[in-house]
């Protein structure tokens, strides 16, 4: 694995290259008291992990970063700084981790192993949902595709919702806001759920659905949801949120509020 260390201090390049030798898996690591000399080094030589220094002269570790990014995507960028109030940028730009200094090397071991995946890894889920940027599912990697747009809606209410029962006229809410529930509407509501019904089973994963006589929810536990993940703290789904919810829904502006909030208050 290849690391490079990005410092306008040449004592704490040299302290961090130093760390970095001790550290299993790292093979080759290099370092820089220039973000340009850095990057135009990453350019022959892609990176595996980069930790950077935020407040530099030439280039700051924030735009270094987003620059390696484009020469190495899988690269992973871990800040250390002796200033926390980069941090909203660095988690808007996907950072995989930040370290205020002084930095242990038992940290940091742990921040490198973490970032490149030496954590334990987890089983493939068979069923994930994408709330962040827009709403999807996903069956053992294959986008779920719907017989109607209105089906895939009624889906992603109640994942919104997080396993709460809905009702039937709430639902025809969120999918008509201007419309009457009378006895059509009530029809034309029937025709989706069948539909959603339909989809869910011809991937053989109906039961993430509940459907009983006055309400319906869904199974929060039968799903990874970047939602979920995000409201337990999970600091990856933190890192994925870039502002964005359900974008085709305009229901949804109000999760988006209250996911941007939580998501200020984590990186704080």
């Amino acid at each position: 694995m290849r690391a490079i260390c990005v410092d306008d201090t040449a004592l704490i390049v040299e302290h961090t290259v130093s760390q970095c030798r001790e550290i299993s898996g790292i093979d080759d690591v290099k370092g820089f008291t220039s973000g340009l000399a850095a990057l135009k080094y990453a350019k022959d030589n892609p990176p595996d992990v980069a930790l950077l220094d935020i407040d530099m002269p030439d280039i700051n570790g924030i735009q270094l970063a987003a620059e390696l990014k484009k020469v190495s995507p899988d690269c992973a960028v871990i800040f250390l700084t002796a200033f926390s109030e980069y941090a909203l940028e660095a988690f808007a730009m996907h950072a995989s981790g930040y370290l205020m200094k002084p930095v242990s090397i038992e940290k940091l071991t742990e921040e490198i192993n973490y970032a490149c995946g030496a954590r334990k890894a987890l089983p493939t889920s068979h069923i994930m949902v994408r709330t962040f940027g827009n709403f999807d599912i996903l069956v053992d990697g294959e986008v779920v595709s719907f017989g109607r747009s209105k089906s895939k809606e009624l889906l992603a209410y109640p994942v919104d919702r997080n396993g709460a029962g809905i009702k039937r006229a709430d639902a025809f809410a969120i999918l008509w806001e201007e419309g009457v529930y009378d006895y059509s509407k009530q029809k034309q509501l029937d025709v989706i759920i069948r539909s959603l019904r339909t989809t869910l089973k011809e991937y053989n994963i109906s039961e993430i659905f509940e459907l009983k006589r006055s309400a319906m929810r869904i199974r929060p536990e039968l799903l990874d949801c970047d939602l979920y993940r995000f409201l337990k703290g999970d600091t990856d789904a933190i890192a994925a949120y870039r502002g964005e919810y359900m974008n085709q829904y305009s229901w949804a502006m109000l999760g988006e509020a209250d996911i941007s909030r939580r998501w200020n208050e984590y990186v704080k």
